[in-house]
């Protein structure tokens, strides 16, 4: 028996996926969350094989809930359910060290063939995203950031750029304006040498993996 852990903040969308998994004889629902807060400790508390998470959740972020999952718990697989194909998106999935990153329009048993794949220690990502992710990491950014002196307040949008978060979120996040936070991503981006969101997000990511 494959044992499942749902994370979605939409709870008639998360009650229909626990429809679809406990109608399998080899799948079983073994706790919910509907926000980021408090999933760790459950998740602990259940021990499942799987934690099907959505990307955009009410309170925080599913990639970075990903990552502390993955990082408490090495042994369970998480497979990133999002309602948007976006390519940034399934980056930072596979640097949180997700098995997996589906479409919430997948058919029921499609969703269900790739929990099984991930539960079995297989990889669900489109193929060689894994291998151009590496590639970018190990790509020297434009001018070599080592060594930049950020300030605290860059640093803070530095990572959550890399939890995947939108300038919108990282203004809620901070209780800064949207427009103060684009200036400070321009002038992060200014700094570090880089031109893409892109660049900075799989830079903030590998300095918050090297602080671990």
């Amino acid at each position: 028996m494959i044992r499942v852990f749902l994370v979605d903040d939409h709870e008639i969308v998360r009650r229909g996926i626990a429809g679809i998994i406990d109608a399998a004889a080899d799948l079983e629902v073994v706790g919910e969350s509907g926000s980021v807060r408090g999933t760790l400790g459950r998740v602990a508390a259940t021990l499942p094989d799987v934690v099907v998470l959505d990307v955009q959740l009410g309170d925080g972020n599913g990639v970075d809930l990903c990552r502390d999952i993955r990082s408490a718990f090495p042994d369970i697989a998480c497979l990133m359910l999002t309602a948007f194909d976006d390519d940034d998106a399934s980056r930072l999935a596979v640097l949180a060290g997700a098995a997996g990153y589906v479409l919430k329009d997948i058919r029921g048993r499609n969703l269900l063939d790739g929990i099984r794949v991930v539960a079995a220690g297989r990889s669900l990502l489109a193929p060689g995203l894994r291998d151009r992710v590496a590639a970018e990491l190990h790509r020297p950014s434009p001018s070599d950031p080592t060594g930049v002196d950020l300030t605290l307040r860059e640093s803070q949008v530095l990572q959550l750029i890399a939890d995947g978060l939108t300038n919108r979120q990282i203004g809620e996040r901070l209780e800064l304006a949207e427009k103060t936070v684009k200036n400070y991503v321009s002038a992060l981006l200014a700094k570090l040498g880089m031109e893409r969101r892109t660049q900075a997000a799989v830079y903030g990511a590998r300095l918050g993996d090297e602080r671990l």
